[in-house]
């Protein structure tokens, strides 16, 4: 179990969620694309960001804990923007997306709500 109580840990937890969000959106959604109704570009398009997310994470949890507030904030952020934008990708694709797909990126968005509540928190 991954100790969140250490902000160092949060790159750790934020960067496993960075993989499965690129394992996800990347190689089980284009899969069933059919099923999701997500245009395989735009599914591709939001599992690479996540890429950059998980450089990001590593380089935080490998770095000096003086950058781990200022990291946390940074993660926290950019963590945000990715569910606005997922949200976005999603209403301009209305009309193709199916109840599944909209049940993916809503679970999606709560799990990493909750993430960047906490790196919030945990950076205060």
């Amino acid at each position: 179990m991954i100790d969140i109580a250490r902000p160092k840990n949060l790159f750790l937890l934020d960067g496993i969620g960075a993989i499965a969000s690129i394992i996800m959106l990347g190689e089980v959604l284009v899969v069933l694309q059919p099923y999701v109704g997500i245009p395989k570009s735009t599914l591709y398009l939001l599992a690479a960001i996540p890429v950059f997310f998980l450089l990001f994470d590593i380089y935080s949890y490998v770095a000096k804990p003086v950058y781990d507030k200022r990291n946390l904030k940074i993660i926290a952020s950019l963590n945000s923007m990715y569910c606005c934008l997922s949200l976005i990708m999603v209403v301009y694709h209305k009309d193709v997306v199916t109840l599944l797909g909209w049940l993916y990126i809503i679970a999606e968005i709560l799990i990493i709500a909750y993430i960047v509540f906490i790196e919030l928190k945990t950076a205060k």
